[in-house]
C-alpha cells in the first residue's frame, strides 16, 4: 500500500531529525522514491513552516533550524507491529491489559491512524500468549498477515515444514494467533480444509485479489487449540482418572481435545511421534491414566516404563 505525499513528508521530516546532515541520495533510498520526489517533500515541509535548510559539497545535507518544536512521533504500519511483536516477545509473555504494559500497549494502538494501527490492533486482539520464548517469525511476513486478515484478502504463501518439505499453498487467512510461545496462521485452504501454519516456517506472503471469508463468531484461540491435536497420522485416546479440570492445566494443546467423562475425562487427537507423547507430555501429567486406543501409543508407553523401570533397580 503507497504512503500518501503527507505521510511521506513525514517520514522524511523524521529521517532528517534522526540523522541532521543526511543526504538527498540516502533519503530517496530510505523512502523508496527519486531524489527529485525527496526535494518536494522538503518543499512541503517548508511550505509547512518548518525550516528545513541544506548545504551543498560532498559533506552537505539536510537539517532542521535549532529551536523546532517537531510534531508527535509517527509509527509506521510496520512499527506499530514490531512493537507489539516485542511487547508479546518479553519473558513475561503477553501483559494482563489491566495492566501497565497492557493498558500501554492499548492506549499506543488507539492514538495511530486507523489505516497505520489497524494491523497492529487486528493482531492484539486475537493474540493468546502462553509457554517459553521459542523461534520469533519474520516481522514481514507478520505484517503481512495481519494485514492480510484486517484487510480481508486471501494470500499465497511458501511453507517449509519440519521435515524439510517445501510447498505454495493460497488460503483464506483468518487470524495470527501466538499459543504456547509459538506464532501461528490459522487459515482455510482452497480445499476448504483448516490449518494452522507456523509463521516462523513461511518463507513469503503475497496478497491476492480475492476476499477472504471469515466467521463471524471465530473464536481463534479456541479453533486453534482444537486444530493443533488433529490432522496427524496416528490416533490416540487417553482416560485419565481425575476430573478435566484439575488434567487440563497439564495438557498441551497438540495432546488433543479433553472432555469431562463423570469423575474422570478423556482425551482425544492424533500424533506423528507417539515417542514424544508419551514421554514428553503424558509423562508430565501428575494423574493416573488408561491408554484406551492407539497401538502405537500403547507401545511408546510400555517402552517408557521399561526404561524407567530399569533405571530405578540398576
Amino acid at each position: 500500500m503507497d504512503a500518501s505525499p503527507t505521510a511521506r513528508a513525514l517520514r522524511t521530516l523524521d529521517l532528517i531529525h534522526q540523522r541532521p546532515g543526511i543526504r538527498a541520495v540516502d533519503l530517496a533510498d530510505r523512502l523508496g522514491v527519486s531524489e527529485r520526489a525527496v526535494r518536494r517533500y522538503v518543499g512541503t515541509l517548508r511550505d509547512a513552516g518548518i525550516p528545513v535548510t541544506a548545504t551543498t559539497g560532498p559533506y552537505g545535507g539536510y537539517q532542521i533550524g535549532r529551536g523546532v518544536r517537531l510534531p508527535p512521533v509517527v509509527f509506521s504500519g510496520a512499527e506499530a507491529l514490531a512493537t507489539v511483536m516485542a511487547v508479546l516477545d518479553s519473558p513475561a509473555g503477553a501483559p494482563d491489559p489491566d495492566s501497565l504494559a497492557g493498558s500501554g500497549v492499548a492506549k499506543l494502538l488507539r492514538a495511530l491512524p486507523e489505516s497505520v494501527g489497524r494491523p497492529a490492533t487486528q493482531f492484539w486482539q486475537h493474540v493468546a500468549s502462553a509457554g517459553a520464548r521459542t523461534p520469533r517469525p519474520d516481522l514481514t511476513v507478520t505484517s503481512a498477515l495481519v494485514e492480510a486478515v484486517a484487510a480481508g484478502r486471501c494470500v499465497r504463501i511458501s511453507y517449509r515444514s519440519a521435515a524439510g518439505h517445501e510447498w505454495t499453498s493460497e488460503v483464506d487467512p483468518w487470524a495470527v494467533v501466538v499459543r504456547y510461545g509459538l506464532w501461528y496462521l490459522l487459515c482455510r485452504t482452497s480445499s476448504g480444509e483448516l490449518r494452522t501454519y507456523r509463521l516462523d516456517r513461511i518463507g513469503s506472503v503475497d496478497l491476492l485479489s480475492t476476499a477472504s471469508e471469515v466467521p463471524a463468531d471465530l473464536d481463534a484461540a479456541a479453533v486453534l487449540e482444537r486444530s493443533l491435536g488433529e490432522g496427524w497420522g496416528l490416533t490416540t485416546r487417553v482416560r485419565f482418572l481425575a476430573p478435566a479440570e484439575r488434567v487440563r492445566p497439564w495438557l498441551r494443546a497438540p495432546m488433543g481435545r479433553l472432555e469431562p467423562d463423570g469423575d474422570e475425562c478423556v482425551l482425544t487427537g492424533t500424533t506423528s511421534n507417539p515417542e514424544m507423547y508419551a514421554g514428553e507430555w503424558l509423562a508430565q501429567v501428575p494423574f493416573p491414566f488408561v491408554v484406551e486406543e492407539g497401538p502405537e501409543l500403547r507401545a511408546a508407553v510400555r517402552e517408557l516404563a521399561a526404561r524407567l523401570t530399569a533405571a530405578a533397580t540398576g
